[in-house]
């Protein structure tokens, strides 16, 4: 097609209508920030010196993945060693997208879109780690154990994918909610005992001091919890796709 064509059909006010939501565009923001710092963290690791002790940020970065591979080892088990890395992409975003909040901007996990691509992941990799061990086998767990139990483990396939989704989303909406309620209470209450001060400065006193405590909570103490809940949760339902066959002859081959 012909570029007069293509300048016929797609005008330039079509690209000004498009409405892209504050947390989406929040969302690309913090995983732009996550590539650069991995980026960073990786010519800090070519430049060091393995005969001396790493410090400053590429000591974080070890010790951050020191964590997430024990955590991995706990929980998991054997065959899923390399699961660390996909962890240590998910955690930092997903806390970022909690607490971002606190600087004023839209918080990203408020938006159903984001929620619901992060929970799709996890959807994702427990069915292709479901795959992976059981093969062909897989597609028997939908007729067990009776065929006639097809269409409800159907539905209930997508349980964890609307569990995960959902309770994302709602903590954070909630969370802004209640800052939202509870900053129009307080300028209400600082607009009644500031009244002889003109109307829009009234009502400025009580806010500055409450939203911190505030934010604190609903921004970072809920964003860490909703982050250890998430990250467990994907942990879990990902390593219980491992047959128990399996799982018994490696307790063997260890005891």
């Amino acid at each position: 097609m012909a570029i007069n064509e293509l300048a016929d059909i797609y005008s330039i006010d079509d690209f000004k209508t498009w409405d892209i939501a504050g947390e989406t565009i929040v969302a690309l923001f913090i995983i732009a920030f996550l590539i650069i710092l991995s980026f960073v963290i990786f010519i800090l690791a070519k430049r060091a010196d393995p005969l001396k002790r790493p410090k400053g940020l590429l000591l974080v970065a070890e010790m951050a993945v020191e964590k997430i591979d024990a955590f991995v080892a706990e929980t998991m088990g054997p065959g899923f060693e390399n699961f660390g890395g996909i962890l240590l992409g998910i955690v930092p975003f997903l806390f970022l997208s909690f607490t971002i909040g606190i600087t004023g901007l839209p918080t990203s996990m408020s938006s159903l879109n984001v929620s619901f691509t992060l929970a799709l992941v996890t959807f994702l990799m427990i069915h292709l780690t479901s795959m992976r061990f059981t093969k062909f086998r897989y597609f028997k767990r939908f007729i067990e154990p009776l065929p006639f139990f097809l269409p409800i483990n159907l539905i209930s396939m997508w349980a964890p994918l609307l569990s995960l989704c959902l309770r994302m989303f709602g903590n954070a909406v909630v969370g802004w909610v209640m800052l939202s309620l509870l900053n129009y209470v307080l300028e209400l209450a600082s607009a009644a005992v500031f009244s002889f001060l003109p109307t829009g400065i009234n009502s400025i006193f009580f806010v500055p001091i409450a939203t911190p405590l505030l934010h604190a909570y609903f921004d970072l103490f809920s964003g860490l919890i909703q982050t250890l809940v998430f990250t467990f949760l994907t942990a879990c339902f990902i390593a219980q796709e491992k047959p128990e066959e399996e799982k018994v002859q490696e307790k063997l081959a260890l005891s």
